[in-house]
């Protein structure tokens, strides 16, 4: 199961550059499309707001 990003998100865009396959679009909260997603969590490592859950 893909992770998905809360409401908590702060847009910070710290996730983004983190992501290996691109799967995170900015927005308001930032996205994470779920087809694209490897599951590898390494966004949710580098959330400082813990939105990112798996």
């Amino acid at each position: 199961m893909a992770y998905q990003i809360t409401d908590a998100c702060s847009e910070c865009g710290s996730c983004q550059p983190e992501c290996p396959v691109d799967a995170i679009s900015e927005g308001s909260p930032y996205s994470i499309d779920a087809d694209t997603c490897i599951d590898c969590g390494a966004c949710a490592e580098v959330c400082p707001v813990e939105a990112i859950k798996a």
